[in-house]
């Protein structure tokens, strides 16, 4: 078998039924959309600054791996699980107040990996940040 073998995906979901984790909680991302091909969060500002009161950086990263694991997750399908194992981030324009919203599409989506094109834009649709993550895909352990 190929890498090129589509898997089935879950049956549709709200946003409300995929788990996010406790660090997406603690930084108040709420999925919006999710779908194979597209999958929306947004993130307060707020509470996720650095010292001189700007988006963190690596909020946006955990927003970019977040919503494109999210999307890898809908791809693996049942009984499979979606980890990333590489994410860049480019940051074009500081942030100091509102929301922003991260978008995933595929890039690529195989049986063992998946990548995720990722734009993080803000309240007034600038792009903040570029990411791009990879995930693989594996067979859920029993423990997962």
């Amino acid at each position: 078998m190929t890498d090129n073998a589509t898997p089935r995906p879950p049956a549709p979901l709200s946003p409300d039924d995929v788990p996010r984790g406790d660090l997406a909680e603690r930084m108040g991302i709420r999925l919006v959309e999710v779908s194979v091909e597209r999958t929306v969060a947004v993130m307060p500002v707020e509470g996720n600054t650095q010292p001189y009161g700007l988006l963190h950086g690596g909020a946006s990263a955990a927003l970019a791996e977040t919503v494109g694991s999210v999307a890898a997750m809908l791809h693996a399908g049942e009984g499979r699980i979606a980890v990333g194992v590489d994410l860049s981030a480019t940051h074009h324009r500081a942030v100091r107040t509102g929301e922003v919203t991260a978008v995933a599409t595929p890039l690529s989506r195989g049986r063992s990996i998946a990548t995720y094109d990722i734009t993080i834009s803000d309240d007034e649709g600038r792009r903040v940040c570029t990411a791009r993550l990879t995930c693989a895909l594996r067979d859920r352990p029993p423990t997962a």
